[in-house]
């Protein structure tokens, strides 16, 4: 159940910093649920058919992938992944473009390790400028491009002018792995287990790929069956349990913790899922697992953590938090942190910075109730900021 607000007759799901705000700023709120809404990790249109992970559409690679075939360079980059001795993982892998030090856009590889990049405006909104090859010479020409998977190491590929003017296809990306990490998104119980075990869980892999959720489910309970210390099996298990029956789910992840306690991926489900429940110590609790494992963190980890913080009193913690989130995430795949930090600003009688966060909200909302909500919101707060100077 999500938490709903009610503002004018405006009634529709909304992040819990939203209704924060509003009863900051003096706005009428109706909750008429308790529990709080938390932004998805990416903005992509969820699938029609529910499964572990939306990733981005293969077509769309597809098209792209033509266009280079017939030598039309400008305006996106292509690429691939490859893990060195591993076979590509369940949950879509992280690639970012780094310009001296600065992480400038993101994307994700699809199942197959292919990724699209796009132009992204300095708002980190997706677009395909009309002068598309010389805004992205301009933009990425000499920036680095990595993917990002807890316990490995990833390779680097520079972005040259020929990748930009001719060439779009960047080549393989290829991650290794760090033997002494202390967390990983693999967990090393996948190669302990027995053939049987590994051929249910490979099974279910192939059942989900073509939106089977029934019959990866039963696989997964094999494979468990099978090898009860089966860290990934459990915890994608509890991804595909967690919509029915979260208890169910929760015990999974406990379960895939218990089996591998360096397995970084069931620690955010966790906190996520307390969050949603409003259990606030036991959000914060997951989050700082995993961010003790793996100190780099994801948006929407680094959100999660600051918005258990933020509920429970830590203000300045939950500022630091969301500030991270907001650094690793140009393209605002979790909407709600820019939201999160007018909050902590409103709190702190910052109105000016609370109003600032919000206008640069309405430069990538689409347009739509949620923007027009943001617009409310910061005529609420404009009388704030004059009379707080």
């Amino acid at each position: 159940m999500s938490s709903r607000c009610t503002v004018k007759a405006i009634s529709f799901p909304l992040p819990s910093s939203f209704c924060l705000l509003l009863l900051l700023v003096g706005v009428e709120v109706n909750q008429t649920a308790a529990q709080t809404r938390v932004p998805p990790v990416t903005a992509a249109p969820p699938s029609t058919v529910a499964r572990p992970d939306s990733i981005q559409d293969s077509g769309f690679y597809d098209y792209w992938a033509n266009m280079s075939a017939q030598g039309r360079a400008g305006g996106v980059l292509l690429g691939k992944l490859a893990l060195e001795g591993e076979p590509l993982p369940w949950e879509p892998m992280l690639v970012s473009v780094d310009c001296k030090g600065t992480v400038v856009n993101t994307t994700q590889a699809d199942l197959r390790g292919q990724f699209v990049i796009r132009f992204v405006d300095t708002h980190g909104v997706e677009r395909i400028p009309t002068d598309a090859q010389r805004q992205m010479e301009t933009k990425y020409e000499g920036c680095q491009v990595r993917a990002s998977l807890a316990g490995f190491r990833s390779s680097a590929v520079t972005i040259t002018v020929r990748n930009l003017r001719d060439e779009p296809d960047l080549g393989t990306i290829t991650l290794f792995p760090e033997e002494r990490s202390s967390a990983t998104e693999l967990s090393s119980t996948t190669k302990e287990a027995p053939a049987n075990a590994m051929k249910a869980f490979e099974k279910a892999r192939a059942e989900w790929l073509v939106q089977n959720s029934g019959g990866a489910l039963g696989s997964l309970k094999k494979a468990v069956a099978i090898y009860p210390g089966f860290a990934e099996a459990w915890y994608q298990l509890g991804k595909l349990q967690e919509a029915t029956d979260p208890q169910a789910a929760r015990d999974s992840f406990s379960k895939a913790l218990s089996a591998d306690p360096k397995f970084i991926l069931p620690y955010e489900q966790l906190a996520r899922m307390a969050a949603q429940t409003e259990k606030w110590e036991e959000a914060e609790d997951n989050t700082n697992q995993a961010l003790q494992l793996d100190p780099a963190g994801t948006p929407q980890l680094w959100y999660d953590d600051a918005l258990a913080k933020f509920q429970l009193g830590k203000t300045d913690d939950a500022s630091v938090s969301a500030l991270k989130s907001l650094a690793i995430d140009p393209r605002h795949t979790v909407l709600g942190t820019e939201q999160l930090l007018a909050v902590i600003m409103a709190r702190k009688a910052d109105y000016s910075g609370a109003v600032q966060h919000l206008r640069n909200c309405l430069t990538y909302f689409p347009a739509g109730p949620q923007a027009d909500l943001v617009k409310q919101q910061i005529a609420q707060l404009a009388p704030k900021m004059k009379t707080s100077k």
